[in-house]
């Protein structure tokens, strides 16, 4: 039949064969484009690169003085040694703070002379009381996102440029903590740190909300973007109002200014928008916790 002849014919060059070979054995979780054990592997890289750039950690603090070091013990601030004095007037503030450090566990107790004390602390008036509190240990700002992405979560995250006050930051995780939130991310320099200060403002919850540390802001907020998150710039002059903004139900950075100089101009630009939190009694201004605080609590109420 026409058609049907017996000839030359041009073959695949081998490409169907090699179709169906096999393509070797499965490579591990880690090495799959995607999976969640190779985010997980990224994010104890990128630590462990920042622990070689930086430390990955701040300088080890010392808590001075008997009222601040119970306080700081009753307020759960992380503390690896307790230095009393030698020979110390044994009143109540010293005896709780004994009697609490020796509950918590893990803090060393150490009896130390009165120039060692002196010298620890620079001369400081320590009262015969000395807390040291660990280096903390920041996250890498990606690590953020991709822990609320591997939870099927969208991220909610505060960073935070300008606030030098440590307790700002504490109300700040606190707030973040309340309502649902992601963690916080703060600028490396001329910015507030984890310090004592912040551990007893946010009240415990620093625990369990990660604080990440950015060498630039503009830079990992640009990330960010490029992840999917809206990033939203608290402004006096923002162009919408809080209450008008749709994408506080979706992936989102709240950043939020200091409250003498608001936003520095490259946040600023780099924000996708900036919002205005209306204030009906005439307020110039909020601190860094409070507005904070409001536009959590709104993202949290539209999320359900």
């Amino acid at each position: 039949m026409p058609g049907k002849k017996k000839g030359p014919q041009i073959g695949s060059g081998g490409n169907r064969r090699r179709g169906l070979e096999g393509k070797g054995p499965t490579p591990p979780a880690e090495m799959r484009k995607g999976h969640a054990k190779q985010r997980a592997a990224q994010v104890k890289a990128r630590r462990a690169q920042a622990r070689q750039q930086r430390g990955g950690k701040s300088t080890a603090e010392l808590v001075v003085g008997r009222n601040s070091v119970v306080e700081a013990l009753r307020e759960g601030v992380p503390a690896n040694a307790l230095y009393v004095q030698q020979f110390i007037d044994n009143d109540e503030r010293v005896r709780e703070a004994v009697r609490v450090a020796g509950e918590r566990g893990g803090i060393r107790l150490v009896e130390a002379p009165r120039p060692e004390l002196d010298r620890m602390t620079n001369g400081l008036n320590h009262q015969g009381l000395v807390l040291q509190v660990p280096p903390y240990e920041y996250a890498h700002p990606e690590d953020l996102a991709a822990a609320a992405f591997d939870r099927g979560e969208d991220p909610l995250i505060v960073a935070l440029d300008g606030v030098t006050d440590p307790r700002n930051l504490g109300a700040v995780v606190r707030s973040v903590s309340a309502f649902g939130g992601h963690g916080v991310v703060v600028p490396e320099r001329r910015a507030a740190g984890m310090t004592a200060g912040a551990w007893k403002t946010s009240a415990g919850t620093a625990a369990r909300t990660p604080v990440a540390r950015a060498t630039n802001l503009t830079r990992a907020l640009e990330a960010y973007q490029k992840a999917g998150l809206m990033v939203v710039g608290l402004a006096a002059d923002g162009d919408v109002e809080l209450g008008d903004v749709a994408a506080l139900d979706g992936p989102l950075v709240v950043v939020v200014g200091s409250e003498g100089k608001g936003l520095s101009r490259l946040v600023g630009e780099t924000c996708d928008l900036k919002v205005r939190i209306p204030m009906p009694g005439g307020a110039e201004s909020l601190n860094a916790g409070v507005a904070a605080g409001v536009v959590l609590y709104e993202a949290a109420r539209r999320r359900g």
